[in-house]
Formats: C-alpha cells, structure tokens, sequence
C-alpha cells in the first residue's frame, strides 16, 4: 500500500524558511519520480519542483526557481522541498506525490501524470 507522509509547514513571516518532508513506504522509492505541488484556496493545483528517479534530475516552476530546492534520500524514503526566500504567494497546502509509474515521466510537473498523493501540510507566508 502506498502512503506519503508530509510534515514540516507551518507559518512564517515573509523572507522566512521552511523546509518539508515526505516520507514514503509501499512501493519502490528510488524507482519513481517525486514531486512538490501545491493548491491555494480557489486555485488550481500546480506543480512547483519534481526530481527523477536514478540521477535526480530537478524541475521547478518559474515561480519558485532560485528559492526552492528539491531534493530525495532514497535511502531514507524520503523526499525534501527547502523554501527560502518566502512570499506570501507561497501560501498553500503543499502536497506531496509519486508518479504513475516507475521511470521516465513526462511532463514532470505536470499534476495527470502523478496518482499518489500525501495529506497535504499547510505553509502560510504573512507580509
């Protein structure tokens, strides 16, 4: 059985850090892309940052290039997102998710292409 577990958002003031986490279990971890997406209230769920399975390759929306890192410890399970420089349009419930299948995925960033999904942790940026 597949599960994602997020943990680590909470408020900052803006300028601030955060990092998250997701911890997975149930399936081959280094064998898939992972990603970072997040949805704000009344909008549409985007993508923010994926990394491959085997090198990691990293892919970042525009909006968040230059402050967010993504990053994976297949030996732990795990999947990271650092956030630096926040802005309070980074405010969200901030998911994290598995691709459809093991390997190459296309687009990376793209929501159709990821079907495991975490619960979510919320991030708040006040100005």
């Amino acid at each position: 059985q597949v599960q994602l577990v997020e943990s680590g958002g909470g408020s900052v003031q803006a300028g601030g850090s955060l990092r998250l986490s997701c911890t997975a279990s149930g399936f081959a971890y280094s064998t898939y892309y992972m990603a970072w997406f997040r949805q704000a209230p009344g909008k549409e769920r985007e993508g923010v940052a994926s990394i491959s399975s085997g090198v990691g390759l990293t892919f970042y929306a525009d909006s968040v290039k230059g402050r967010f890192t993504i990053s994976r410890d297949n030996a732990k399970n795990t999947l990271y997102l650092q956030m630096n420089s926040l802005k309070p349009e980074d405010t969200a419930m901030y998911y994290c998710a598995r691709a459809g299948q093991s390997g190459y995925t296309s687009p990376p960033l793209s929501r159709y292409k990821y079907n495991y999904w975490g619960q979510g942790t919320q991030v708040t940026v006040s100005s």
